[in-house]
């Protein structure tokens, strides 16, 4: 899933969102990571509602937006575009955080993260849907849509 984080240096989240003309974008994933691009704004309007619209229009194809700042009207923008909010509340090297991702994702993932990476699979057209039975009877199923798997049963 695509991460977008306020940076002034590339190397750590050290902006409010708000503030924030560059936002660093990374692919995460629970096994790798790596650079996508550098998204930057051009800051000059005067209305902080337009300011806010173009960050969380800039930042349409990511999943989650890592700030050390975010103030309730740009998280509601963002949640209104589909896009969750990490604050770190102090500067924090981008590498840490994308280290503590990969370990969520290797792990029992929160309901938001789920939405999140099936948000970015269906966004880059893995749309398959298998259903596989452990027993032959159908007791225990696991379920594959784009790259989300879900245990039943």
């Amino acid at each position: 899933m695509k991460v977008a984080f306020t940076t002034s240096t590339g190397v750590e989240v050290d902006l409010n969102f708000r503030k924030s003309t560059s936002f660093t974008v990374w692919d995460v994933g629970p096994d790798e990571a790596y650079y996508v691009t550098t998204v930057r704004i051009a800051d000059d309007t005067e209305c902080e509602d337009d300011r806010i619209a173009a960050r969380v229009k800039a930042l349409s194809g990511c999943s989650i937006v890592c700030a050390r700042e975010i103030n309730g009207p740009a998280a509601a923008k963002l949640a209104a575009g589909s896009i969750h909010t990490l604050k770190t509340g102090v500067t924090t090297p981008v590498e840490e955080i994308i280290g503590k991702l990969k370990n969520v994702l290797r792990g029992t993932t929160a309901p938001w993260i789920r939405k999140a990476q099936s948000a970015d699979a269906l966004s880059r057209g893995d749309t398959s849907l298998s259903f596989d039975s452990s027993d032959g009877r159908g007791a225990a199923m696991h379920i594959t849509y784009g790259a989300i798997p879900v245990n039943i049963g």
